[in-house]
């Protein structure tokens, strides 16, 4: 059995012919935006990645917010995410992204089509069967998730215990539950062989290649799951019910809430998107006598990178942001932070991370970071 599994996992997390790595941004939105305290006359530069985090900054009431990627596809995400918002309904949108079923992505995609710019629009245009999927699926992280739900899922439970343990309840009844039903021999055994070279670098995770760091992650993995489904309450938790049925139930990310769609929708002029990496981005803007950033928002970026790398970049956003700016970000496999060298530059605010990572409901990261800036 343990030979047929990892042979499976190797061979279907396989990336769709698209280009894009992440469908929508695997990052709990309401500890970015209180972690970053947006205030409107805010400036925040935000990683790209699904384009999720950069419409909530935009609804969070940022004076501008300005996405940057290096990767083409994600930021044709956001330009699709942004288009659905102008031009569909609320319910729309959510079958758009795939929230919600919808036998009908291809009409609302034609629907918002003159919103997109001509490139983008000539990119979704080559790719109907991306469309079909739902835009927050669309990416090789989610097809990982896709694979688990078809292939793994029975291991673990049967569709009834999934919508028990989905509707949440009382703390007790999470922990029976979990006990019961998903603390076993062969959901151990899963964490383990998911976490191999070959299926996290199929999955765009290559800074796992060091074995070591693969088993911590793994009973890590383990310990973060409890979390998720005993100390918070997974009817709250829209990234869980995706990962294990595909869309969202009751609860939806901050950027897809009834509430906040209008927030957005007036709000998009205050965006703009650059297809570039952030060393770009901040070289292009090293002449540049506007006002500073305010905010930061580096979603997981340090992962890829060696820890000086991460330092130096690090120490470029501080140099194009003020007194009071703050940085967030997110560590899965290694542990990054300013390095000491700033410490007279960018202090940590621990306490306030601690107490935000305890509510994140993307519950498989190591560690959330925020900082202040000093001096830049």
């Amino acid at each position: 059995m343990m030979d047929a599994l990892k042979k499976l996992l190797e061979t279907q997390a396989r990336p769709l012919p698209s280009g894009i790595e992440y469908g929508q941004a695997w990052e709990d939105a309401d500890i970015l935006i209180a972690a970053l305290d947006v205030q409107e006359d805010d400036r925040v530069l935000s990683i790209c990645s699904g384009g999720d985090s950069v419409l909530a900054l935009l609804g969070a009431g940022a004076r501008r917010v300005i996405a940057v990627d290096p990767n083409p596809a994600q930021i044709a995400c956001l330009a699709l995410r942004v288009a659905a918002y102008k031009g569909l309904e609320y319910t729309e949108m959510l079958e758009m992204i795939g929230s919600n079923p919808s036998w009908r992505r291809r009409a609302l995609y034609v629907r918002c089509r003159e919103q997109l710019e001509p490139e983008w629009r000539g990119y979704w245009d080559a790719r109907p069967e991306v469309l079909e999927l739902g835009l927050g699926d669309c990416g090789r992280f989610e097809a990982g998730f896709r694979v688990f739900r078809r292939r793994y899922r029975w291991l673990f439970f049967r569709r009834k215990m999934l919508r028990t343990m989905l509707c949440g309840g009382p703390r007790p009844q999470r922990l029976a539950f979990y006990d019961r039903h998903w603390n076993t021999w062969r959901w151990r055994l899963f964490c383990r062989l998911f976490f191999s070279r070959r299926v996290m670098e199929r999955l765009g995770l290559e800074g796992a290649a060091d074995e070591a760091v693969r088993a911590e992650v793994g009973e890590r993995l383990i310990g973060r799951v409890h979390y998720a489904l005993t100390e918070l309450d997974p009817i709250e938790n829209p990234y869980l019910c995706w990962i294990l049925a595909g869309r969202h139930a009751v609860a939806l990310p901050w950027a897809l809430r009834e509430e906040n769609f209008q927030k957005i929708r007036r709000r998009l002029n205050r965006l703009e998107w650059h297809v570039m990496s952030l060393e770009e981005y901040f070289d292009q803007q090293a002449d540049y006598e506007g006002p500073p950033i305010d905010k930061f928002n580096l979603s997981d970026i340090f992962e890829r990178m060696p820890e000086d790398d991460a330092g130096d970049l690090i120490e470029l956003a501080v140099n194009r942001s003020r007194p009071g700016s703050r940085l967030a970000y997110w560590n899965f496999l290694k542990e990054r932070h300013r390095p000491d060298r700033m410490d007279y530059k960018l202090r940590p605010l621990p306490h306030l991370a601690q107490a935000l990572h305890e509510q994140d409901k993307v519950f498989f990261y190591r560690g959330f970071v925020v900082e202040e800036v000093i001096q830049p």
